[in-house]
């Protein structure tokens, strides 16, 4: 096993495709889901597999593979997990193409990635997020049209979710599932922020799709555009991607991960050649 430490932005992908083209068995990444981020986009869509470490703010991904958020034992459990291929999203706008394992949100969650201070992320961690979106309680939110099965919506926010987990301590695409082949859609109408609030308190009553203004679908592409005087940012993973117009779509069988051996539950898993289920 060779150990690489990263020392800036996209270098974790850059390693991530060598090994790929070097035939490695596993890439193994500790680090935040932006760091997971970007070894996805080194590693997909080659069988290569890879493990999850959680080592970032919120380990969104490893709360919903139920890995926890101790690096210890994350390490210790990487012999008792299987490979599981299961579909990506995949972002296109101006910035070029990415792929994403999680979450894309348009809107109010990507202001405030966009804006987030990194200096205060650093030292206090999530509270970073929670004080970013608290900034916008008394701002009226951009609008921007989001476009699925034929249906144009005018939001202020949009998920567009593979996992239930949110910043993890949230769930608000309760629905969504890594081994689906589409989003979890919720979209979010209203310029008032104090809409946002009450948003807010329906997730943590975790009653948001009873909510006026609240639409939740299943899609594998959404479009997305802005008026041309309107900036409206798009994040991935937690990380900012760019601006719309936009669009998001589901590739099928595009990564293969390390998931523990019961995550599927009730339905057999898919087995990586080359690879056998834990035994027991």
């Amino acid at each position: 096993m060779r150990a690489v430490p990263t020392t800036g932005p996209r270098m974790a992908g850059d390693l991530a495709r060598k090994a790929v083209q070097e035939d490695a068995d596993l890439i193994l990444v500790a680090g935040g889901d932006g760091t997971i981020n970007e070894v996805v986009n080194g590693v997909a869509p080659s069988y290569t597999p890879l493990a999850i470490i959680p080592a970032g703010t919120a380990n969104v991904l490893a709360c919903e593979l139920g890995i926890g958020t101790r690096y210890e034992r994350a390490l210790r459990n990487i012999p008792l997990c299987v490979p599981e291929r299961i579909a990506l999203g995949k972002l296109r706008n101006a910035a070029g193409e990415r792929w994403f394992i999680s979450m894309a949100g348009v809107g109010l969650d990507a202001i405030i990635v966009y804006n987030l201070n990194a200096a205060l992320k650093a030292a206090t961690g999530k509270f970073a997020y929670w004080l970013g979106g608290f900034s916008h309680i008394t701002r009226p939110l951009r609008q921007f049209d989001s476009r699925l099965h034929g249906r144009t919506f005018r939001c202020g926010f949009v998920l567009a979710s593979r996992v239930r987990n949110y910043g993890g301590d949230l769930e608000i695409a309760c629905g969504a599932n890594l081994l689906d082949d589409e989003f979890e859609v919720v979209l979010f109408e209203g310029r008032n922020p104090l809409r946002y609030m009450a948003y807010f308190l329906a997730v943590i009553g975790k009653m948001l799709p009873r909510m006026n203004g609240i639409t939740v679908e299943r899609a594998t592409r959404l479009e997305f555009s802005a008026p041309e005087d309107t900036r409206i940012y798009i994040q991935i993973d937690g990380e900012f991607s760019g601006h719309l117009p936009a669009s998001v779509e589901i590739v099928p069988d595009a990564l293969s991960i390390l998931v523990p051996a019961d995550f599927r539950g009730r339905t057999p898993a898919k087995v990586v050649e080359g690879f056998a289920p834990a035994p027991g």
